[in-house]
């Protein structure tokens, strides 16, 4: 089996990492990051934190390289979605591609350039602490299915899951992972976006009680557009902030690492993803609206420095 992993940011890495370990899977990485596809080369990619082990991976910053792959990883940043699939569509011109990205939106995006798209979401977290070198900083599992309507066949899923399950990520095989999906998009619009306005870890925030209290108004409006769509949540995206508050409580969720670098924002595949589906089913999503507003403008003022 080959596999292409595109964008070995933080969780690119770790799927990366975990099946360049397997003997029977052969696994290529591609990322524009220039020093982080050389450190890959050169010394392996390098797990940290609640992993720690070295896997060999072939990465290339230019996708032209990358040999036909059966399945495709796209673990990018919700804004760099089409640009890396342009890339590396004809990496997968028979193949099935995964989306393990936060938010919404990024299938419908990858299936206008590949013939079959596998829907994802992803728990586990880390963050690149060097070039070659990724921390994990939380465990969890994966769920990944059929995107409709350019869907791959369920043996094509259940082949993606067993060999990223072998390599040591729990990935889960499902006839309809929407629930799965929107699940971890609420929790996310809520947790990151809070983060990133109040500049504080995880845990930190929740401690602030006005701060747990918006938090629970997002949710609220996230599960509501949820259950318009006829969406079936697989988990209450409450207990999963005040789980995440036990395990990761220094966490710094990937929208605070972005503001902090001063990088364009997911806020359009969380909050304003939310509150457009929202508008779309008769919901109303005041609260990820405002949210999504103030980010934009945070964004803004990186301009006017």
């Amino acid at each position: 089996m080959r596999i292409c992993i595109v964008g070995c940011g933080a969780i690119g890495s770790l799927f990366a990492a975990h099946l360049g370990r397997l003997g029977d899977v052969e696994v290529w990485a591609y990322d524009p990051y220039q020093a982080h596809v050389d450190a890959i080369n050169a010394n392996g990619l390098r797990l940290t934190g609640r992993s720690d082990f070295v896997a060999r991976v072939a990465a290339r910053s230019d996708a032209r390289q990358i040999p036909p792959c059966e399945f495709g990883i796209i673990a990018s940043k919700s804004t760099h979605t089409r640009a890396a699939i342009e890339a590396t569509a004809h990496v997968f011109a028979d193949g099935a591609v995964c989306s393990v990205q936060n938010g919404v939106g990024n299938e419908e995006i990858i299936a206008e350039y590949v013939p079959r798209v596998i829907l994802g979401t992803t728990f586990p977290a880390g963050h690149i602490t060097a070039p070659g070198v990724c921390n994990q900083d939380t465990g969890g599992s994966t769920w990944i299915g059929p995107f409709a309507p350019k869907p791959a066949s369920m043996d094509e899923v259940r082949r993606l899951a067993e060999a990223c399950t072998r390599s040591g990520m729990d990935v889960i095989a499902m006839e309809d992972a929407r629930g799965a999906q929107w699940t971890k998009l609420i929790f996310n619009s809520a947790s990151n976006a809070m983060g990133a306005l109040t500049r504080l870890p995880h845990g930190v925030a929740c401690d602030q009680p006005g701060v747990r209290a918006l938090m629970s108004v997002l949710v609220a409006e996230g599960v509501a557009v949820a259950r318009a769509l006829g969406i079936t949540l697989d988990g209450d995206p409450e207990k999963m902030i005040d789980h995440g508050r036990e395990v990761a409580y220094h966490h710094k969720p990937s929208m605070l690492q972005d503001v902090e670098a001063r990088r364009t924002t997911e806020i359009d595949a969380l909050n304003a993803g939310i509150a457009r589906i929202g508008r779309e089913a008769g919901v109303a999503c005041p609260m990820n609206e405002a949210v999504a507003a103030m980010i934009r403008g945070l964004e803004h003022s990186w301009t006017l420095a």
